[in-house]
């Protein structure tokens, strides 16, 4: 089968479809084929999407939708279904960013990441997932990050999402396996991919949010969004349950296996050293 043959007709579900990774999703799968239910906060943003790839002559459901409401996206997933009549993959890519130190962070920053970063990927994952197993062969991906394999300082708050989102759908990757149910899972690892995320993320208070958000933006993203988009469709056509993206997060990935604990005294000499 070709790489477009595999991806004709299915009904993709992507979140976060306004920008960066999930527009690159959208264009890459409208390319091959499929069939696409797009939703963002970002409407402006989601309306570009939606113009490109109708251009590329996919068919598309557009909804703006926040995935930190679960009824709503309970509602949504069933809208879906009814609009295609089958659901065949989940991107569950919606995410943010937050800078700031544990001792300096407040509850609410800390809950926001969790809320969108995590249970935002547990609410599609949930509302979805029955769809996914009627449809006989459905596809859980969900975006955790780099920073779901090691821990910097600075990023606990994303970090504990990341990491939640990384053991969450390796367990679920499993009881797919387990119940023989017709669900692939992949999680997803991107290193730097030149997003929006940092400029539009928060900061505590104190840190000066444009000079990381440029120091991110010129040091740490490297990657496109096409290419992170290629990777991602990639190993959701091989079936593979783990993808990491980008040189760095392959090498850092292989770091913190082979050095175990001990990798968090280097992290934190280097990002003393070169973060702002």
């Amino acid at each position: 089968m070709s790489d477009d043959a595999y991806f004709a007709g299915k009904v993709c579900v992507i979140t976060g479809a306004g920008s960066g990774i999930g527009r690159a999703l959208a264009e890459n799968l409208a390319r091959r084929g499929a069939k696409l239910a797009l939703s963002d906060v970002d409407t402006e943003g989601l309306a570009e999407t939606v113009r490109r790839c109708e251009a590329l002559g996919a068919p598309v459901k557009s909804d703006r939708l926040n995935v930190v409401e679960r009824e709503a996206v309970l509602l949504y997933a069933d809208e879906v279904k009814k609009h295609f009549g089958v659901v065949h993959q989940i991107y569950n890519n919606a995410g943010i960013a937050f800078h700031g130190d544990v001792i300096e962070s407040q509850f609410k920053d800390i809950e926001r990441i969790m809320d969108v970063d995590f249970w935002g990927v547990v609410n599609g994952t949930k509302a979805f997932l029955p769809m996914l197993i009627e449809s006989g062969d459905g596809h859980v991906i969900n975006v955790s990050s780099l920073f779901g394999l090691m821990a910097v300082p600075g990023q606990s708050a994303y970090n504990a999402a990341k990491f939640a989102v990384r053991g969450f759908t390796e367990a679920l990757s499993q009881e797919m396996m387990a119940s023989g149910d017709p669900v692939k899972v992949t999680c997803v690892h991107p290193g730097g991919i030149k997003t929006a995320v940092a400029r539009n993320g928060t900061y505590a208070e104190g840190l000066d949010a444009q000079k990381l958000a440029a120091f991110f933006d010129s040091k740490m993203a490297l990657h496109t969004p096409e290419m992170a988009a290629q990777t991602i469709t990639e190993a959701v056509r091989k079936g593979h349950a783990r993808v990491l993206i980008g040189w760095e997060a392959k090498a850092l990935d292989l770091f913190v296996r082979t050095t175990a604990s001990y990798y968090q005294r280097i992290s934190n000499l280097v990002a003393g050293r070169f973060m702002p």
